[in-house]
């Protein structure tokens, strides 16, 4: 039997006076997440999780706050944890398209990079000291006389048979050779020339007879020369290192027990070694001086990616552009000479290296809209590595040499925030998706009103007014607020969630409060906001209802009529959502069709539609033809419909006007009825 409703029941409404809202807000301090039992565990079984596969995929639709939420979550979590290291690249003087990495604890990647430039420069002032002291320069000459008597020994015996054959030895860049002499000079060509035949002859006889020592002694003296070098190449060695030894001690014992940073240090003692005179030579030149414009000492920079020297706790990060470039970094190039070129101090790192130890937080519609970025973050994740490359090599098509940078180790937690169907659309259609987000935190759109959610609501929107700088709200402004939260979830036992929409309604409040020069916002500034709200939204209801005025759209809502029932339809416009009354009508001729559906015959009833009238046809098949076959042709029509029609909620209200054609009994015209039915006859409905 159906009971009547009165208008005060038709919403829930609270009492100002009764609830005691002042007490309730004031009563616990702001939770960051309300009314969220089941998301709350799972945030706290999953987040700080860093296992293998551990990662977050928090479910709900738009305006419910998740973002907000889980930043607050995480921010308690996150302080307790430790710091994660800071990140550099460092060149690598075997392969110079091979960048290495080092970790350094909580902001010793400046002090380092500090450290290194200030040796750089040490070592230059000490090499360049040492190479122009005085005992250097009499060592280097007195190295150089001792070859040189060497060498004049060398050639001091074939010096001699020369000159008694009238010979002269020259030696040349290229090599050694016998001149023959005239009157105790070298020949010229001309006097060689005019000398007869078997003059010329003997001569170049006697040439050829020093032909065979000459080589001896050219090889020889080569060697002297070879050894001189070498000799030479040890003193600087060994100068250069008694001058950097003692300034790279320090360094070592500073960084002690870090093995990369220390095998890094020995990489530059032995790079500086081995181009001792370039070292030398950089550090003197004018443009040098400048040190980022100074190709040979830019090898010894330290490039710093990660930097965590003002971080308190792991970190947290919110991606809201999750490009492949803002999240993997980037490795620039610079135009020189008309061509890119690029070396390790361009590498870039992304949110990820930023995030690295932490948490990063992505909106999933996002990521997935970016190129390369989803495929790159799973197997970032899977490789548990982080590796910087320009996004064209995923294609596959780069041939240029380009930088491949040591990937750098990654332990993070990634927490994807999305909606519902993205996450079972992932699911489903994507095999690595279900590995790696083994974590779902599930965000509702209602909360049951139980008295701790009206105090934990009540606290939400305190914390919010101070927040955003606007009025306190009064009793009567906090009761109206939540009768607007019910509103919003459609159910008198439940508040709506979507606090973002409920933010809105608040400043949008406050602005009418302050025109007015109030102290708080009350009822009537709410009842202002969500009203006007609504009015800028609402062109389209306005000439719905200005055409049944105007008899465009016929209804009837007087009187009684056999076979005709409006049926109320929910018009979903994206902020705003209002229900508009359409004629349902049903005409009934003898013959053996059944109940026939214009709308489906017309191609414009969807399927839940369709299903709809076929439980129709079952019901009345079941009440009436259960001993008999029935002869029934019936037409159901949506009157003045243009586009298509989906949903089995207008089910009951095709049913209603079918029995009445049959039965001949009239309608009340002054209700509008939506609702379903099934095969047994039950209705699920309402009436407006």
């Amino acid at each position: 039997m159906a009971t009547p409703l009165s208008p005060t029941k038709l919403r829930k409404t609270y009492d100002p006076a009764t609830l005691n809202i002042e007490k309730l807000s004031k009563s616990s301090t702001p939770k960051a997440i309300i009314g969220q039992e089941r998301a709350v565990k799972a945030l706290q079984f999953g987040l700080g999780n860093k296992s293998s596969g551990f990662n977050v995929y928090i479910s709900g639709y738009e305006g419910e706050g998740k973002i907000d939420a889980v930043l607050h979550f995480l921010k308690d979590l996150a302080h307790d944890e430790s710091v994660p290291y800071d990140w550099c690249y460092v060149n690598n003087f075997e392969d110079t398209y091979c960048p290495k990495r080092l970790s350094l604890a909580k902001g010793q990647a400046r002090v380092f990079k500090n450290d290194i430039q200030d040796f750089i420069d040490e070592a230059h002032v000490a090499l360049v000291r040492s190479f122009e002291s005085e005992e250097y320069a009499s060592k280097r000459e007195e190295l150089n006389r001792y070859f040189q008597e060497q060498e004049k020994e060398l050639f001091a015996s074939l010096d001699k048979r020369a000159r008694e054959e009238k010979f002269f030895i020259k030696r040349t860049p290229v090599e050694v050779i016998s001149v023959p002499l005239v009157d105790g000079k070298p020949m010229t060509d001309q006097e060689f020339y005019a000398l007869s035949e078997e003059a010329r002859a003997e001569i170049l006889k006697k040439q050829e007879s020093f032909k065979d020592e000459l080589k001896v002694i050219a090889r020889r003296g080569r060697d002297i020369e070879k050894e001189f070098a070498k000799t030479v190449f040890d003193l600087d060695q060994k100068v250069a290192l008694y001058a950097i030894e003692a300034i790279l001690e320090e360094l070592l014992d500073t960084y002690k027990g870090q093995q990369e940073v220390i095998d890094y240090l020995r990489a530059i003692k032995e790079n500086i070694l081995e181009n001792l005179q370039e070292f030398i030579q950089a550090g003197n030149s004018t443009k040098a001086k400048e040190r980022n414009n100074n190709a040979f000492r830019k090898q010894y920079e330290v490039n710093i990616v990660v930097d965590n020297s003002s971080l308190e706790g792991a970190p947290i990060i919110l991606e809201l552009n999750p490009t492949y470039n803002n999240l993997f970094g980037k490795i620039e190039k610079e135009s020189m000479m008309g061509a890119l070129v690029t070396d390790f101090t361009l590498i870039r790192g992304g949110s990820l290296h930023t995030a690295n130890g932490g948490y990063i937080v992505i909106p999933v519609d996002d990521l997935l809209r970016n190129p390369f970025s989803w495929e790159s973050l799973k197997r970032a994740l899977r490789n548990r590595e982080l590796v910087p490359e320009d996004a064209i090599e995923r294609l596959g098509y780069m041939s240029t040499k380009g930088l491949k940078p040591e990937p750098i180790p990654l332990n993070l937690q990634v927490i994807l925030i999305g909606r519902p169907d993205y996450y079972y659309l992932l699911y489903d259609l994507d095999d690595d998706f279900k590995e790696l987000f083994k974590v779902k935190a599930d965000f509702t759109a209602f909360m049951p009103n139980t008295e701790e959610n009206i105090r934990d609501f009540c606290c939400f929107v305190n914390n919010l007014c101070k927040e955003e700088d606007t009025l306190s709200l009064d009793a009567s402004g906090m009761a109206t607020l939540l009768e607007h939260a019910h509103r919003l979830a459609d159910h008198q036992d439940r508040l709506s969630t979507k606090f973002g929409r409920i933010a809105d309604v608040i400043i949008e409040a406050n602005h009418y409060a302050k025109k007015e020069n109030e102290k708080a916002i009350t009822r009537r500034h709410l009842q202002r906001a969500i009203q006007e709200r609504f009015f800028r939204s609402n062109l389209m209801q306005e000439r719905i209802n200005e055409f049944m005025k105007e008899g465009v759209y016929l209804l009837d809502v007087e009187g009684e009529k056999v076979g005709q029932v409006n049926g109320l339809a929910v018009l979903d416009l994206g902020d705003i959502s209002f229900g508009r009354p359409n004629r349902i009508t049903a005409s009934i001729s003898v013959g053996n069709a059944g109940i026939l559906d214009i709308e489906r015959e017309a191609k414009l009833g969807g399927p839940l539609h369709t299903k709809g009238v076929l439980i129709l046809s079952g019901f009345l098949g079941e009440t009436f033809g259960s001993d008999k076959s029935l002869s029934l042709q019936a037409y159901l029509v949506f009157e003045q419909s243009y586009g298509g029609i989906d949903g089995d909620s207008a089910s009951s209200t095709e049913l209603y006007a079918l029995l009445s054609a049959l039965s001949g009994l009239p309608i009340h015209q002054g209700i509008a009825v939506t609702g379903s039915v099934n095969q047994r006859g039950k209705c699920r409905l309402s009436a407006a």
